[in-house]
């Protein structure tokens, strides 16, 4: 009998927009303040963990809440197949024309943080299991929809939930959190920190950026004179505010935010403020960082390198800081399978000042295009959308596949979307979560009966 998987997840479509604008209220930010048994990631995220959680009990199914490190959804008996998304999400930046944390439907998009990174994909895929279990169709299998709460601070939930929890991995999984039709690879991705014990001149602190994976929109820094900074400022073309505060000044450069893994789409205001310190009081550990990362493909660096399957190598300057006594510049370093992270960076620690120290690294993520999965995945794509033209493609994103085995990226952002992740304004839009559903339904299905 062929299933007709809009038909049979459309009457969940109101109550999937309703519910998903009721989490994307939930602040899910990480907050150290907040941490507390149970409550490894912060109370914002808990309340969004509980939130999932809560909803399947409702549904019938069966929840447990893994110490408070990720939410499991699970149902049915035999072969797993894993479904991973998250609920944590990035903080706030820039600009935003409705606040971030309101979930409002304007039109047909529906606006705030999360949206589709990644509650929206999340609870898609969440209503297209419900939907398989409304109908009877999971049977032979069982699903297990893990929502985590650490995906953007470097998946310490799905390393608990593996590892410290001993949960198995999947027969075969997806993660909802990247592109369609599929992503078959991702580079490999290592954060790492170049401190400097210094004074910096008039310089009196510097801050910039919020989390190491977004390209730095806003970059602030108070000075005890100004200087020539201003006519530097002036011959970069760089964007700005200059004021006397009392007794010292405050330069605020204005930016463009990215995804740290696209950092090119983006423009670093740290990189431009720490460029233009440099230059107007002469401080050269400055001027030579800013040198170092003035292309973010690593070509400054003299560390660019690129293969067939994976691509270019990208450094994304996240986060910069300096508090008078010491400075600090976290990049975000991406890179293909034929590259050794910790080589890389060391030589890099040789050519900057101070003392530059690996935060974390994790593995590149290559599958088989050839395997059942994918070819199993794509043609679901192909199927429900129409579309046989779009490729299935790698990525500089990293995502849950590296953390799960025989795990992918599938969806939920359709080819030539524009969702804002990591930006100001994220948003989604509607039509395209109510067809991920019938997506995601079918790929379970799918999964499920692929021998």
């Amino acid at each position: 009998m062929k299933i007709n998987y809009s038909k049979i997840t459309e009457g969940n479509y109101e109550r999937a927009k309703a519910e998903l604008s009721k989490w994307v209220q939930i602040n899910s930010i990480h907050d150290d303040k907040t941490v507390a048994p149970g409550k490894p990631f912060g109370e914002g995220v808990y309340q969004a963990l509980r939130f999932i959680g809560h909803l399947a009990e409702s549904e019938g199914f069966k929840v447990d809440y893994c110490d408070g490190y990720a939410t499991e959804i699970s149902y049915g008996e035999g072969p797993i197949i894993g479904i991973y998304s998250h609920c944590d999400v990035v903080p706030v930046s820039g600009e935003w024309k409705h606040s971030p944390f309101s979930g409002i439907i304007e039109g047909n998009q529906m606006f705030g943080r999360g949206t589709s990174d990644d509650k929206g994909p999340g609870l898609a895929a969440f209503f297209a299991l419900k939907a398989l279990k409304d109908q009877g169709l999971i049977k032979g299998f069982q699903v297990r929809h893990v929502v985590g709460g650490n995906e953007e601070k470097g998946s310490r939930c799905l390393d608990y939930y593996f590892h410290h929890l001993g949960r198995p991995n999947p027969k075969y999984g997806f993660t909802p959190d990247a592109d369609f039709p599929l992503i078959y690879g991702e580079k490999g991705i290592s954060n790492y920190q170049t401190r400097l014990q210094s004074k910096l001149g008039p310089v009196l602190s510097i801050e910039a950026g919020v989390v190491a994976n977004s390209v730095i929109d806003l970059a602030k820094a108070t000075l005890s004179e100004k200087g020539t900074l201003e006519e530097v400022l002036k011959k970069y073309g760089f964007v700005y505010t200059l004021e006397k505060e009392k007794d010292h000044y405050v330069v605020t450069l204005k930016g463009k935010a990215a995804h740290g893994s696209i950092p090119e789409f983006g423009i670093n205001a740290g990189v431009q403020l720490i460029k233009a310190l440099g230059e107007a009081f002469d401080l050269a550990p400055l001027t030579t960082l800013a040198n170092l990362y003035a292309d973010p493909s690593g070509k400054s660096l003299n560390e660019f390198y690129e293969s067939k399957l994976l691509h270019a190598t990208t450094y994304n300057v996240g986060l910069i800081s300096y508090d008078g006594k010491e400075f600090s510049l976290i990049c975000n370093f991406r890179y293909p399978e034929t590259v050794n992270p910790l080589d890389v960076i060391a030589r890099i620690g040789d050519k900057s000042p101070g003392e530059t120290r690996v935060l974390s690294t994790s593995r590149s993520l290559l599958m088989d295009p050839e395997s059942p999965m994918i070819k199993t995945l794509l043609g679901v794509y192909q199927q429900e959308t129409g579309d046989t033209t779009t490729p299935i493609m790698a990525i500089g994103g990293g995502t849950y596949a590296k953390e799960a085995q025989n795990t992918v990226a599938f969806g939920s952002k359709f080819p030539d979307k524009n969702d804002h992740i990591h930006e100001a304004n994220e948003k989604i839009d509607l039509e395209d979560f109510k067809k991920s559903m019938a997506i995601y339904a079918h790929a379970i299905h799918a999964l499920g009966n692929l021998q």
